[in-house]
């Protein structure tokens, strides 16, 4: 079974949950009532492994610690959800001293303080491979799901796609140069968009963080709603650091832009505009993905990152190393 079907089979399992869950698995983040004030609890896991998710010889012990909060935080923004607090679970391998596991901590310090939310405790236990277990908290008076799109919205983009791919592929060939600076940056520091994601919330009927490629996690927004989504060329090649990076590297921009993934970016479904977003496509009614370039419409598989495909069955430059 691939990722989405392993998914399906969990919650299948593992049923419905306790009363005061307003969303289950399935979708970026859990959501529960609480209470006191009216507010919503959205609850994330996010777990980053040495060999599955970054090479500690393409990047720093610090930007890991950092890229495993932001991973995390990300899922939180994308439901429209104001950061609490976060609990870290770290597996050590025998390699890993404590100068290491100091600059894993300051990034995870780092990145905690840039999104407002502190970390609280957690656990450390030793193993055959580095990995960072973050369990991120949020607040907020009403969670975006990924369902809720409905035909005549717009699809909006917050952030950029295929450029953190950009930088992952330029660090695996050694490219360096100008032009990709700022795609190797975006891959070692990528960050949450926490202030969109609150803005978004008040108005968005759907929404998910781009994670995992832009055509596979706006997939899972079509599927959720039962609505086709159909993405445009244009601004998608719009991006002009993305446009410069790809032809630095020999590769094309839109198959970063659509396949790519990591870079956290945020994609809506909204009626109208949202501030700091800009809009890549429409919804209409239909099932799928759908491209509108010059020459007409055509469907886009939903590739992406999966972590239960061979890596032969990943587009070039999707995330995972």
């Amino acid at each position: 079974m691939d990722e989405r079907a392993r998914i399906a089979m969990l919650a299948r399992v593992l049923g419905t949950g306790p009363a005061g869950l307003r969303v289950g698995i399935g979708d970026d983040a859990a959501v529960l009532e609480v209470a006191a004030g009216g507010q919503q609890l959205v609850w994330t896991i996010d777990e980053q492994v040495e060999g599955v998710h970054f090479r500690r010889d393409l990047v720093s012990d610090r930007d890991i610690g950092w890229r495993s909060f932001m991973a995390a935080a990300s899922d939180v923004a994308a439901m429209g959800a104001e950061p609490w607090c976060a609990l870290c679970a770290l597996v050590l391998p025998d390699a890993v001293d404590d100068t290491v596991l100091e600059s894993l901590a300051s990034g995870q310090r780092e990145a905690a303080e840039a999104v407002g939310a502190p970390v609280v405790g957690g656990n450390l236990s030793r193993g055959p491979a580095l990995s960072i277990s973050t369990t991120f908290l949020g607040r907020c008076e009403r969670a975006v799901e990924r369902r809720g799109a409905v035909a005549g919205d717009g699809i909006w983009l917050a952030g950029s796609v295929g450029l953190a791919s950009a930088g992952f592929v330029a660090l695996k060939s050694g490219a360096k140069g100008a032009a990709i600076d700022a795609a190797v940056a975006a891959w070692r520091r990528p960050r949450a968009l926490v202030a969109e994601g609150r803005g978004m919330a008040r108005v968005a009927h759907a929404a998910i963080d781009v994670s995992d490629g832009l055509a596979r996690d706006a997939g899972h927004v079509a599927e959720a709603s039962g609505v086709c989504l159909v993405l445009e060329e244009g601004p998608l090649l719009a991006q002009h650091e993305l446009v410069a990076a790809a032809s630095a590297l020999g590769v094309e921009p839109l198959d970063l832009a659509l396949h790519g993934g990591e870079d956290y970016a945020l994609v809506a479904a909204s009626p109208g505009p949202i501030a700091g977003f800009r809009r890549i496509g429409e919804v209409r009614q239909g099932r799928g993905l759908l491209l509108r370039t010059t020459s007409g419409e055509r469907p886009i598989e939903p590739l992406g990152f999966d972590h239960f495909v061979t890596s032969r069955s990943r587009p070039p430059g999707a995330s995972g190393s």
